[in-house]
């Protein structure tokens, strides 16, 4: 079954159609093999449900959002082979609050570290590494014919502890032919940007803001590297997210805003004996 096909089985009727319990919903049969029709081959539906119900226990406001919304964004995550929350960081799965139909959505968020493990993956990337220059540390930097980027971190500066020291960031990623480009920002340029998100005065900028720095300074990067689609896909998700916007996971994605297993199960006969 196509993911079009999928997705009109599975739109409610009307908008007081009961919903079922996100975390029953991953372990209904039915369910289940219809996400797994629109899994990638790494992916199985029971890994899905796994990686799902992690998040759910660790973020139980989650089994508050919209169903389609949570099951978008784990899709999109396994789509791109990032698992959400754990040790890596690769990928974030956060509450949101649409300010237009006032429902809880679920956001994904990609992390530094899953932009690059994305970037490693797409064939022309050797090697990519961001890094954030505090007070005290030599540092300098050159554009032109000869372009130059040094930096010498001071391990015993103190400065490294305080994200207000915090001067520069900047990314290089080392191609495969050889070539080798680089981006750096200011703490004014990295400023600017926080500005730009709706989320400027709390959450990741402000508990994690090198983390932050370092991830805008990647993502700026991106725009000069051969880059596959499915990271412009993930970069264009998560500035969309940063903007305090609705990513729209369940029309992006997969759209399983849940009906009535009966509904689905007439739906998947009426297919079947059409073939």
């Amino acid at each position: 079954m196509s993911v079009s096909a999928l997705k009109s089985a599975v739109i409610p009727t009307s908008e007081t159609q009961q919903r079922k319990d996100v975390a029953a919903l991953l372990v209904d049969p039915k369910i289940k093999r219809q996400i797994a029709l629109a899994l990638p081959q790494h992916m199985t539906a029971e890994r899905f449900a796994r990686v799902a119900l992690t998040e759910l226990r660790r973020n139980p406001i989650l089994a508050q959002c919209e169903p389609a919304s949570f099951l978008g964004a784990i899709m999109l995550a396994s789509q791109l082979g990032l698992e959400p929350g754990g040790a890596l960081g690769h990928a974030y799965l956060v509450p949101y609050r649409n300010r237009k139909t006032e429902k809880l959505e679920v956001q994904f968020i990609l992390g530094f570290q899953g932009m690059i493990e994305l970037a490693r993956r797409s064939g022309h990337i050797k090697s990519i590494e961001a890094r954030a220059v505090y007070e005290g540390d030599e540092f300098h930097c050159k554009f032109g014919l000869e372009s130059e980027l040094i930096h010498k971190p001071d391990w015993e500066n103190p400065n490294r502890t305080q994200a207000d020291k915090l001067r520069f960031a900047y990314a290089v990623a080392h191609l495969k032919d050889g070539g080798v480009q680089f981006e750096v920002m200011s703490r004014l340029e990295i400023e600017a940007a926080r500005a730009q998100s709706k989320a400027a005065s709390d959450g990741p900028w402000s508990t994690h803001f090198e983390q932050m720095a370092r991830k805008t300074v990647i993502r700026r990067l991106f725009k000069y590297l051969p880059v596959s689609i499915e990271i412009a896909r993930a970069v264009e998700v998560d500035e969309t997210a940063d903007r305090g916007e609705s990513q729209r996971l369940e029309d992006e994605v997969i759209n399983i805003d849940i009906a009535a297993p009966k509904q689905i199960e007439a739906a998947s006969e009426a297919q079947g004996a059409a073939q």
